[in-house]
């Protein structure tokens, strides 16, 4: 299949582009520039696979959670696409992209993004079966509800997995679970088409007109209005 695929979710883009069995990859880590750079940079990587936007049987991206100005730089670029040439647009949850590599591991799996705040964007899966949804939780929340859990190890993925497990271990001294994770960090665009192509042969919709970024925490203007107007 012809496909792209954007992870503007976090502070770097990741783009990626396929022609059947040719891809390309492109991150920028960037900073406040990812705007200016998000056009050209599809187009650069698609030409490097041969193809234009009106060729691609679909897109894709990280749907969230992650950064309010990166989500919509993403939604923004392929929704484009999508009016232009009608091709569908498929969303996948940041952690869901992130964890899918190691759903085959025989243990738990936590994702972990760091959300500031002292909060992590967590999930914890163990295969295909979800333990803890997705959610914008405290690290003694989290760390309360893994010790809550049978199993005594779990491997760490995601953005920010040495941070996360560095902080636990700082914080809480009495926690005794072994948590272990990859040095690095993986390109998961490319399971993104993977998500995605199997979302395409269970005939899972692609996201609506009215279908836009997840954001678990609200915005800071947001939490500002809803202060003044409690106040």
């Amino acid at each position: 299949m012809k496909a792209l695929a954007i992870d503007t979710s976090l502070t770097r883009i990741t783009i990626c582009a396929k022609n059947d069995d040719n891809t390309a990859y492109l991150t920028l880590d960037i900073g406040m520039r990812q705007s200016e750079k998000l056009l050209p940079s599809i187009e650069y990587v698609l030409s490097q696979v041969d193809l234009k936007t009106s060729d691609l049987d679909y897109t894709v991206l990280c749907k969230g959670p992650g950064s309010f100005t990166g989500l919509r730089l993403s939604f923004s670029a392929l929704k484009a696409i999508e009016l232009s040439h009608g091709t569908p647009l498929y969303g996948v949850g940041t952690l869901e992209a992130y964890s899918y590599a190691y759903s085959s591991l025989p243990f738990p799996v936590i994702c972990a993004v760091d959300a500031k705040k002292n909060r992590f964007y967590v999930r914890i899966n163990k295969g295909t079966e979800n333990i803890i949804e997705d959610g914008d939780y405290e690290i003694d929340a989290i760390a309360e509800k893994i010790a809550g859990l049978e199993s005594s190890e779990f491997f760490v993925c995601g953005s920010d997995a040495e941070l996360f497990i560095e902080r636990i271990k700082k914080d809480i001294p009495s926690f005794n679970k072994k948590l272990f994770c990859l040095k690095g960090k993986p390109n998961e665009t490319e399971n993104l088409f993977a998500i995605a192509e199997d979302m395409i042969a269970k005939k899972i919709p692609a996201l609506k007109d009215f279908e836009g970024p997840v954001y678990i925490r609200a915005s800071e203007a947001e939490e500002h209005l809803t202060s003044k107007a409690s106040s």
